[in-house]
């Protein structure tokens, strides 16, 4: 079934005289449940792309359909309610509050969802906020939740950032390079914890990376080049995120 959906996207930009596009003429159609990888090099568009999925950004052309609705011709304030209601970011770099626990980055999340607008077209009262110590749970932390991001490893800071974006259970989880910034045992805990929320929790992931092992846990791989979308392909049997050559 069809979550979101990519017709005919631009986005560029104007430096000065110069314009320039930052991805061109983008067609994709992203399914509930599945995770998907996008490849490609800096500067191909990857980040771009992901800001467009998950209302960071708007397109100058084309449409993007999620769940019946234009979001390319949202207004700020109905981006805002599409993000907290629908989307969990996870970034490189793990953008915990120092000053802040585990669990009260966590925590964070349930003033996002009772901060967007009541009337919100999304607020149809089935989707919940997930209690902090759940979400913490939910990536193997519950003895480190009353830590401080200073008293955590990176794999646990970006465990807890995954959480973060767990609490909202959003439908669609994007993940920025979620491993760029650890090493290769942390990245491959990273990976199998972004897998089983695809797998068995039926969330549609997104996952920017340079790393083209990262294709081979994927359910779905799209490669981008040049600002298009080079080749977009599904992988018949994916591997377990600890038998890829990370």
């Amino acid at each position: 079934m069809s979550l979101i959906e990519l017709k005919n996207v631009s986005r560029s930009y104007t430096m000065g005289d110069q314009s320039f596009y930052a991805i061109h003429d983008i067609n994709l159609n992203l399914e509930e449940g599945e995770f998907v990888v996008i490849l490609g090099p800096s500067g191909a568009g990857k980040s771009t792309l992901l800001n467009l999925l998950g209302g960071m950004d708007s397109p100058t052309e084309g449409e993007i359909i999620f769940d019946g609705k234009d979001i390319a011709k949202f207004s700020d304030d109905d981006l805002t309610d599409y993000r907290a209601w629908n989307v969990g970011v996870v970034f490189q770099f793990y953008n915990l509050i120092p000053m802040l626990t585990a669990y009260e980055n966590v925590a964070l999340m349930k003033d996002v969802r009772a901060n967007s607008r009541k009337k919100s077209v999304w607020n149809t009262g089935k989707i919940e906020v997930m209690r902090p110590e759940d979400a913490i749970a939910a990536v193997g932390l519950t003895k480190r939740m009353y830590h401080f991001p200073s008293q955590m490893s990176g794999g646990e800071q970006q465990r807890i950032s995954i959480a973060r974006a767990l609490a909202k259970n959003p439908r669609l989880l994007l993940c920025d390079e979620p491993t760029g910034a650890l090493d290769t045992n942390t990245g491959c805990e990273i990976l199998e914890l972004l897998q089983k929320e695809s797998h068995e929790k039926g969330r549609t992931v997104v996952m920017v990376t340079h790393n083209s092992a990262c294709a081979e846990i994927a359910d779905r791989v799209i490669r981008v080049k040049n600002s298009t979308v080079k080749s977009d392909e599904r992988v018949e049997n994916p591997k377990n995120a600890w038998d890829i050559n990370y």
